[in-house]
Order: structure tokens, then C-alpha cells, then sequence
């Protein structure tokens, strides 16, 4: 009996694990790449250590992590979760460990270890890997697929899409041949510029949980915040940057972000500890005795925004100037003009539409024998491994799948 032939278009994350998956389940795998690298993004994911997937083990909680799709994935994580993965690399041999905030990366610190294992996996199942092969059209033939690149044309019984997250909608030319509809790419997972503001001449400090929100609405997230040469970044932008990816892409990325140094601070908490410190030590100057934790030039600066005199005892100090303080530490005003890509991990929300794909396996529902998987959906998550837990889960489940295990 002839195999059962599946094409796979993209050799990213998903396009690798559908393809070993599918090649497992003995099709006759042909994965198609247009560059003459696969899993790059893979290997600079993570600062080039690779942020495998995430460690919280409530389901529910692990949801959160996705700003769009999460009652998509809810259902994909039936078939494969995080749990899942964890145990499909250790067991492959490649240990992993979870750092405090979450994120899981390989014990070798090396992103090199999770690209090994999965071009080990491809060639030890036969996963034919076909570089420098883009595909530029497909077209239905009877209940196949005729693929064509601009050398070569190829038939296959069954189709999975994983060419990744798009910056243009151009990028989905290949969903839109076959009837698809796409919601158009926007950023997600960037950082906020602020080059009028002279909070970028403290770059490199940071604050380990402060607070950001945007002036006139209802998103917000706390968390570390880092100061750099261009505006502010760190875990609680990022993840406000992804939840509020579409209401920033309507602002054009102008915005007044409202920042709280420290999440647990309150205008009355801090009024009586500041009038305490003033009363208690009256000869101190204000800009020499940082207070709260903060790091001590964020310190001087705040000072600075609240107009009070850098030499002022404490004992100096009127309600005015201790209220324009207060004013500062929890409501700092940042104006932001801009963004600025997250490299680490570069993530698009929109995609193809859900509604066109069934969770339960990953198959279009207006075209049978088409799968889907990874960024190429209209799925996103946050950082913290996130994005690759959603390509490894889609992958695996577009895989099997596709090469006819209904299990």
C-alpha cells in the first residue's frame, strides 16, 4: 500500500513538530522551507537559550498567557500541554529546567540543544527537509494538493500550513488561495518608545515589580520594568504591549503610559510614611536618601520631576512638594511615541480566523485534508514561552492528524 504523503510548508517550530509527528504515524513527510536555514527562530529565541514552553501548572492560569485564542487552545491542550513537552524533550534527552518567574528553558542554556534534537527527530523518522523551496501557489486537485515552488511542482494527500506570523497580510497568500480568511498581522510583544522624555538618561535601571497603565483605559500589568536608551521595557510592557496590541495599533502607538514604581504602593501609604521620614529626619537632605527601594538616580530624578531642590532637608519640605512626589511615584506620566520590536521573541497577533479551524485537530473546516498550525493562526501568547508552547501543541496535533491518527 502506497504512503500516505503529507506536505509541510515552513520549517519553524510547529512546521518541525507536525512534520516528526506526522512521519511518526509512518506518512511519507516532504517539509518544504524557503530559506536555506530551518528553526531560526528557534535558535535566537531567548536570548539564544530558548524559552520551551512555561512551568505554571494550572490550566486556567496557563490560559491567561494568551491575550487572543485562549478558548482555542483550551482545546488543543486536551490532545498535548506544556506537561507534554517537557516530557517530549527530556525523554528525547534533553533535561530542562523552570526558573523562578516560569519560563523553561534546556538545562545547557543552548537553544542549539532543542534545534538538535528536532532535526535528530526529522531524520530518524525520514522527514524529507527541502530547503530553498518556497512554495508560491496552491491549488486543490481531487481531494489532494499540487504545490508549486518556482522549480518544481509537488502532489500530496494532505497539506499543513505553518508558515509562521506574518509583519503584511500579503504574507498569507497561500491561506488566501485556498479560501481563508485572514485577520490582519499586527505587532504584539514590543517595547515602548520615549525619546522626548529624560527618563532614557537613567538606561539600564530597573525596577524588580512596578505597575504600567495607559491613560484613558483599562489596560494594565505589573512586573518588572527596565529603563533603556529608547523608552521602557521589561516583563510588565511586554505583556501590556500584547494585550493591548489592537488598541495601540488603532492609537498609532501614541500613548501617556502611567507608571507606579512599585505595585504595592498607595497615595496614603506613601503620605504617611513620607511625612514619618520627615518628622523623623528633618536634617537629611531629600536627594540623598533614596526611599522605597528604589534604585538611587531613579530616585534623584523623581525628585527632580517634583520641582523640589536637590540640597532641601526634609524638614524643608511642604505639602506641595511631598503631594507632586507622591504624584511621581504613582502616576509617573510617560509619553509614548512608538515601539520598538521585542527581538527575542518577534510576535504577530492576527492570522488565520479560528473560526475556520477545528481545534480538535487542527483541520481547515472549508477545506478537508488542509491542517494549520503555529503563528499562522490568529493566536498569540505572551512571553514566557507562550508562543512556542501554542507551535509545539498545534504542530503536534496537525501532525498526527494529518497522517490519519484519529487517537
Amino acid at each position: 500500500m502506497e504512503k500516505l504523503k503529507v506536505g509541510i510548508i515552513g520549517g519553524g517550530a510547529s512546521g518541525f513538530f507536525a512534520a516528526i509527528e506526522a512521519a511518526k504515524n509512518g506518512a511519507e513527510v516532504l517539509l518544504f522551507e524557503k530559506t536555506n536555514k530551518v528553526l531560526s527562530k528557534v535558535l535566537v529565541s531567548g536570548g539564544g537559550r530558548c524559552n520551551v514552553t512555561n512551568g505554571t501548572e494550572s490550566p486556567s492560569e496557563f490560559l491567561k498567557g494568551y491575550p487572543r485564542g485562549k478558548n482555542f487552545m483550551k482545546k488543543v491542550f486536551k490532545a498535548f500541554n506544556s506537561k507534554d513537552t517537557i516530557q517530549w524533550f527530556e525523554s528525547r534527552g534533553v533535561p530542562l529546567k523552570t526558573e523562578e518567574d516560569g519560563r523553561v528553558f534546556p538545562v545547557s542554556n543552548s537553544s542549539s540543544s532543542i534545534v538538535e534534537v528536532l532535526k535528530k527527530e526529522a531524520k530518524n523518522y525520514g522527514v524529507k527537509v527541502l530547503y530553498k523551496t518556497g512554495i508560491q501557489e496552491v491549488k486543490r486537485y481531487d481531494d489532494k494538493f499540487i504545490l508549486n515552488s518556482e522549480k518544481e511542482k509537488f502532489l500530496v494527500d494532505k497539506l499543513v500550513i505553518c508558515t509562521g506570523g506574518k509583519p503584511k497580510k500579503e504574507g498569507y497568500s497561500l491561506v488566501e488561495q485556498l479560501g481563508h480568511t485572514v485577520h490582519a498581522p499586527i505587532p504584539s510583544l514590543f517595547t515602548f518608545n520615549a525619546p522626548t522624555s529624560k527618563i532614557i538618561q537613567l538606561k539600564g535601571l530597573s525596577v524588580p515589580n512596578g505597575h504600567v497603565r495607559f491613560e484613558g483605559s483599562q489596560l494594565q500589568y505589573s512586573g518588572p520594568i527596565l529603563i533603556t536608551h529608547w523608552g521602557i521595557s521589561g516583563p510588565a510592557v511586554l505583556k501590556l504591549s500584547a494585550f493591548g496590541a489592537e488598541w495601540l495599533h488603532e492609537k498609532e502607538y501614541k500613548a501617556i503610559a502611567l507608571i507606579k514604581w512599585r505595585d504595592e504602593f498607595t497615595e496614603e501609604g506613601l503620605r504617611t510614611e513620607l511625612l514619618a521620614f520627615k518628622q523623623n529626619h528633618p536634617l537629611k537632605v531629600v536627594h540623598k536618601n533614596p526611599l522605597f527601594a528604589l534604585p538611587g538616580r531613579l530616585w534623584e530624578y523623581l525628585i527632580e520631576k517634583a520641582e523640589i531642590n536637590p540640597e532641601l532637608k526634609w524638614g524643608e519640605t511642604n505639602k506641595k512638594k511631598i503631594n507632586k512626589l507622591i504624584e511621581n511615584l504613582m502616576r509617573f506620566s510617560l509619553k509614548v511615541s512608538g515601539k520598538t520590536t521585542f527581538k527575542e521573541e518577534f510576535v504577530t497577533a492576527g492570522g488565520v480566523s479560528l473560526n475556520e479551524i477545528d481545534a480538535r485537530n487542527m483541520e481547515s473546516k472549508l477545506v478537508k485534508g488542509l491542517f494549520f498550525a503555529g503563528e499562522v493562526i490568529d493566536v498569540d501568547g505572551i512571553t514566557g514561552g507562550y508562543n512556542f508552547q501554542a507551535a509545539w501543541s498545534t504542530g503536534f496535533l496537525a501532525g498526527s492528524m494529518s497522517s490519519g491518527n484519529e487517537s
